[in-house]
């Protein structure tokens, strides 16, 4: 029983280490593009082994769901665009899925209001590799406009 106690416990220390592991690293920048315009870039390092899914929804993983908090700095422009993703059907979900391997980046096209603000976003995904899926959002990140 103390040994079972004692395995049980390695485990559980295991399993709540690698949830506090992040396997994607998010950075921010902005690009002004016009004089009322510019860009919110959003690049994800993915860990090698590892994937995101995109934002298109489809009936297996939690697409990649970007949320900007809204002030009077700015405004949205369309929706958030993302680099060509992967297609592939994956086994596990037994359904087409569209992922990014080690990189990914995505887009926001914004109205200015103002010349300086910060913009926060908070960012829903689900990472994979081949034995597990973990959802490591939701990812709090700003960017700043200057």
């Amino acid at each position: 029983m103390k040994k079972s106690l004692i395995i049980f416990s390695v485990l559980l220390s295991l399993f709540s280490f690698a949830q506090n592991e992040k396997h994607v690293k998010w950075l921010t920048e902005f690009k002004k593009t016009g004089d009322k315009e510019g860009e919110v870039l959003i690049k994800a390092e993915i860990e090698k082994g590892w994937h995101t899914y995109s934002q298109k929804p489809s009936d297996g993983p939690i697409p990649t769901v970007f949320k900007f908090k809204i002030n009077p700095g700015f405004e949205l422009i369309g929706q958030t665009e993302e680099s060509a993703a992967k297609e592939e059907f994956d086994k596990t979900f037994d359904t087409k899925v569209y992922v990014f391997d080690e990189h990914a980046e995505f887009k926001q096209k914004i109205k200015l209001n103002a010349s300086q603000f910060e913009i926060p976003i908070t960012i829903e995904y689900m990472v994979c590799n081949d034995a597990m899926c973990i959802m490591e959002g939701p990812v709090n990140v700003s960017v700043q406009v200057k």
